[in-house]
């Protein structure tokens, strides 16, 4: 069956529009993104109607000439999919193209990391006036409270979510190792340093005095929350009141670039790759790839630093390359 691209393009918009309520943008990005695919098909001497897998794969391979964008790319072959799905289910051409065409592969972005210097200023400037007797108790406990929550982040590169549901039983743990269960049930051991351990201590013996006796209860960091504990958004929020009293950019400093933190400066320092994977409780090795670039800086330092015939090395070593 014949396919007018204009016809249908104009009724794949309004399908757009009154199932899903699109906005005017949207649909103008949507036009933009088709009328670019049958422009492309046209120079061809093809048409929507007639347009096979390969002429698909052969428009996206024209994008990438063009230096588009891979996140471009990838939203315009989102519009494509859905035309050529919305001229299918209407019957209007009896297959798909786009079906197993596969999409641009998009980088994953490197992480944001904190200097070890700056993890230092946070955790010091975090520690200020804990144990001011002066202060309000209120006051030094909800600075207990974020300092221990920082030290163990930093120390162990618990997952936020892992962090903020700790068991009170891990003010118990005995040893440099905490149990954790992480994503999908799967428990694993994390570094417990000692300032962490005394952190922890410092702020459950604030929370014992304000409550007057004991501290109950099933969480380490208990909350008037519907988990009762203390939520994600109030950690990342006190987590950046912490960083701009340390001088630090807030708006770059969150639960997760400590997690980063913690596995880049590991690495930095000798750790293995493997280890770090088991650490940060990742399934798969190659979800902690993404700090490759931490193993690559550190081996070309060690080149540079070692290799008998690096530029680097000594000038008035005789063996040194001229």
């Amino acid at each position: 069956m014949a396919v007018s691209f204009a016809a249908h393009l104009d009724a794949f918009l309004e399908s757009l529009s009154a199932e899903r309520g699109a906005a005017a943008n949207t649909l103008a990005a949507y036009r933009r993104d088709l009328d670019d695919y049958a422009g492309f098909l046209a120079g061809a001497g093809r048409d929507v109607g007639a347009a096979t897998t390969g002429d698909v794969r052969a428009w996206l391979a024209d994008l990438d000439t063009r230096g588009m964008a891979t996140t471009t790319a990838a939203r315009r072959l989102s519009a494509v999919r859905q035309f050529h799905k919305f001229l299918y289910a209407e019957g209007w051409r009896g297959d798909d193209p786009t079906v197993i065409v596969e999409g641009p592969r998009r980088g994953r972005a490197l992480p944001k990391v904190m200097s070890e210097a700056d993890v230092a200023r946070l955790l010091d400037v975090a520690a200020e006036g804990v144990d001011d007797a002066a202060r309000p108790l209120a006051e030094r406990l909800r600075a207990a409270r974020t300092l221990a929550l920082l030290e163990l982040l930093y120390a162990s590169g618990l997952r936020v979510s892992e962090l903020v549901a700790l068991p009170a039983a891990a003010a118990r743990a005995r040893g440099d190792m905490l149990a954790v269960r992480g994503k999908g049930g799967r428990e694993r051991l994390v570094p417990l340093s000692d300032p962490a351990r005394r952190a922890v201590e410092r702020y459950r013996a604030l929370l014992a005095e304000k409550q007057g006796g004991a501290v109950a209860g099933k969480w380490l960091f208990p909350a008037d929350s519907a988990s009762g504990h203390l939520t994600r958004q109030a950690f990342a929020r006190d987590l950046k009141d912490a960083a701009s009293a340390a001088g630090l950019p807030a708006a770059k400093i969150s639960p997760h670039v400590l997690r980063h933190a913690f596995a880049s400066h590991l690495l930095q320092n000798g750790a293995d790759l493997r280890v770090v994977q088991e650490l940060l409780g990742h399934a798969d090795v190659a979800t902690t790839q993404i700090y490759t670039h931490v193993l690559d800086e550190r081996v070309k330092a060690m080149v540079r630093d070692l290799h008998p015939m690096s530029d680097e090395t000594d000038p008035s070593d005789p063996t040194r390359r001229r």
